[in-house]
């Protein structure tokens, strides 16, 4: 099943620090307009996250069948191995934002690429050698799942920064299409690569991406090498750091709702994605190639919300396509349980189809929002904050969903699972003036830096 594709988290206690007041940097001198097509930092980003979205899926799958094949790895050892790459993310999220906030830009980009080569080469050499263990292998894929959640934060924050405020919708979109098309050609070429070799050296072509991936961070412009904390953070230590940032997500209105919709429609994707397979096999008997198909229908769900998120997006106006998107997203998981009553095969891929496409449009619109609300020295820590959450909740859904069907069943639980979905999505209704909040914001930003 598709999960939710959303980058957001938790709303934070009512108490604390008062609210700090929104960035006034100086104003740049507009840049030329140039299309998108050839603009050449985001042209840069999206060739990027297409190599390194493929070689992470290709290392997704090699990974576990590494320690499989070399280590025998049993159901735990894989399941933790897996959690070992989502448990720095977590933990590490709000030190990681405050650290985007300070960072040069483009040299923070260039080294959490590059580190990730030893990181993850260490993994098939070791295994040459037949020196590989547990411990090794904890390590790299802890060490890898915390640079890439650095490098998630810092591409966030990094997008405003060279594009004008006025094309981050269709430079999200141009994003999100290029790792749709590493989710897509990644585990397939993964296969290829493991059934030709062993899973180990597959692991080489995450390092060639990651080189690559560096190359291309090095030629962005070199105006990301100045702190966005420079425009007029005042926090010193990192703690004042860490309250600052929470601080604009209670502020800002949108971003409490994000955080709140984020949480429901990943626990309940979670649930309900954690059950999908055994669901379509032992309740439902679908065969193999129906399955496929059905996993198939979510990637084109996706593409389709890629390609017509802007255009969606205007039309609606942000804020209604952030909703209507969302509780579309939350209603569809409905169709799980419902496969269960009839037509089985046809409901499945209905239901990928229409999640894929609500929910890629949901999380284009509601980053370009986020990106729009959050003062510019602030979007490191509002970022790692909101993708902290993001993480934490899939797995959570997916436990809680897993325990609770051992006792009361299958179909109980997803429908549960969407309900819990259907009512964060809802929260995106109020208030209703969410629209208005966002049309100050967008007002209120300044044009960044001249590539």
């Amino acid at each position: 099943m598709g999960s939710s594709t959303a980058e957001e988290s938790s709303i934070p206690p009512e108490s604390g620090p008062p609210a700090a007041p929104p960035a006034t940097p100086a104003k740049a001198k507009a840049p030329e307009s140039v299309p998108l097509r050839r603009h050449r930092p985001l042209l840069l980003l999206v060739t990027e996250q297409t190599t390194s979205s493929v070689g992470r899926q290709v290392t997704a799958l090699a990974l576990p069948l590494l320690a499989i094949a070399h280590l025998h790895a049993g159901p735990l050892g894989a399941s933790a191995l897996m959690a070992m790459t989502y448990l720095p993310g977590v933990l590490l999220s709000p030190l990681i934002g405050v650290a985007v906030d300070r960072a040069r830009l483009r040299r923070m980009l260039v080294a959490v690429s590059w580190l990730q080569v030893p990181a993850i080469g260490s993994v098939p050499l070791a295994a040459a050698l037949d020196g590989l263990t547990w411990p090794h292998l904890f390590a790299a894929a802890a060490a890898s799942g915390a640079l890439n959640s650095a490098q998630g934060v810092a591409l966030q924050s990094c997008l405003p920064r060279v594009v004008p405020p006025d094309r981050l919708l269709p430079a999200n979109s141009s994003l999100t299409g290029a790792r749709t098309i590493g989710l897509i050609g990644g585990p397939a070429l993964g296969g290829i690569l493991i059934g030709l070799i062993d899973p180990a050296p597959a692991l080489l072509v995450e390092c060639a991406a990651y080189l690559i991936g560096g190359a291309l961070f090095l030629a962005l412009p070199a105006a990301l090498n100045r702190s966005a904390q420079e425009a007029g953070s005042g926090a010193r230590t990192r703690l004042d750091a860490l309250r600052e940032g929470l601080a604009v997500i209670r502020r800002e209105t949108l971003l409490r709702r994000q955080a709140l919709a984020a949480a429901g429609l990943n626990l309940g994707g979670g649930a309900g994605g954690g059950l999908f397979v055994l669901y379509a096999d032992r309740e439902l008997q679908l065969s193999p190639w129906q399955l496929g198909t059905v996993y198939a229908a979510y990637a084109v769900g996706m593409g389709t919300g890629v390609l017509v998120a802007t255009s969606v997006t205007r039309a609606l106006g942000m804020a209604r396509a952030i909703r209507l998107c969302a509780v579309g997203a939350g209603a569809a998981l409905f169709l799980i349980p419902a496969a269960s009553l009839g037509l089985s095969f046809a409901v499945l891929v209905l239901y990928q189809l229409l999640f894929g496409l609500m929910a890629t449009i949901w999380s284009i619109a509601m980053t370009t929002g986020r990106q729009l609300v959050t003062p510019a020295h602030l979007l490191g820590r509002v970022n790692a904050f909101l993708q902290a959450v993001l993480t934490a909740t899939l797995p959570v859904g997916a436990f809680l969903g897993g325990w609770l069907a051992s006792r009361v069943g299958i179909v109980p639980v997803l429908v549960g699972a969407a309900a819990v979905a259907l009512a964060g999505a809802s929260s995106l209704w109020f208030p209703r003036d969410m629209l208005a909040e966002i049309e100050r914001a967008a007002e209120r930003k300044t044009v960044p830096e001249k590539p």
